[in-house]
């Protein structure tokens, strides 16, 4: 368990998304943890690792110990990892794997480009911003739209719905909401502020049935301008995922910044008595 001491020193020294202790633990519902400089979380015989050292200084063979380390001393039955590079020895035997960039955006005012610009003009014309610190029926709806229109992968469903109980849960979690006219949820953002240095995006969606054009550009605009308020230097946007979420956050000047590599690693294969078990026999 972390001290509070220890969990200052991790959120005053984050620089990804996963470093925010609070959203981690909410999420996997885990136990929180700091070794050899590397936060992660556990929860029964799963564990997760954040191989992003906190003081920044990232030598592989170094992230290749402290796997070691919790294999030997906690003893998961499978390691969720995250870091800028895997072992070769890992990432050839994942079960689950992908590859990103992180992008990043400064929270200085930024060159609005003319097209941003005039969606800007014709949103403000229609929408209001609110920044709020609990949702309505209103994002129910637009989420199991997204999702319907979508088909998102299961994890990102579960992290979208998710989002009231943490908005509720944390104090530096907020939602940006777009209302229309008729008081319609157009689009929305769930950002956290908890991190010394930036803000989070954490997800978002908007709504094609309340379709604003320009409303996901003046969410983002309003997130810029709430992190100069909150004196954060720069607001982590996520990952790539795509090409059209790369073209958005690129065409505001977000840039590809951190690598990002991720490998779920089955240690240990249950025995025939604990596989019977797992599925109801006995």
């Amino acid at each position: 368990m972390l001290s509070r001491e220890e969990e200052n020193y991790i959120l005053t020294h984050a620089y990804i998304p996963e470093h925010i202790v609070g959203l981690m633990t909410y999420l996997c519902d885990g136990e929180p943890f700091l070794m050899d400089d590397y936060f992660g979380c556990r929860k029964n015989d799963w564990t997760i690792l954040v191989g992003y050292p906190l003081q920044r200084n990232f030598i592989l063979e170094k992230f290749e110990c402290v796997i070691e380390k919790i294999k030997k001393q906690i003893r998961p039955r499978t390691i969720s990892l995250i870091a800028p590079e895997l072992p070769l020895s890992i990432s050839t035997i994942c079960k689950e794997s992908d590859s990103d960039h992180y992008y990043t955006l400064n929270a200085e005012k930024p060159t609005i480009p003319k097209v941003i610009q005039r969606n800007l003009k014709k949103a403000r014309q229609t929408l209001s911003i609110e920044r709020s610190s609990s949702t309505r029926s209103a994002h129910d709806e637009v989420m199991r739209e997204f999702i319907d229109r979508v088909n998102p992968p299961v994890r990102v469903q579960n992290l979208l719905f998710k989002m009231p109980g943490y908005i509720g849960h944390a104090d530096s979690c907020f939602v940006l909401n777009a209302w229309d006219s008729n008081d319609h949820l157009t689009a929305f953002y769930v950002v956290d502020l908890a991190a010394k240095d930036f803000s989070n995006y954490i997800i978002g969606c908007y709504s094609k049935q309340n379709y604003v054009l320009g409303a996901s550009d003046l969410l983002l605009f309003e997130l810029i301008e709430m992190s100069v308020e909150y004196g954060k230097s720069y607001i982590h946007l996520g990952l790539g995922v795509n090409k059209g979420i790369r073209r958005f956050k690129e065409k505001w000047g977000g840039r590809p910044t951190l690598r990002y590599e991720m490998c779920e690693l089955a240690l240990q294969k249950l025995s025939m008595w604990e596989a019977i078990r797992a599925i109801g026999k006995f």
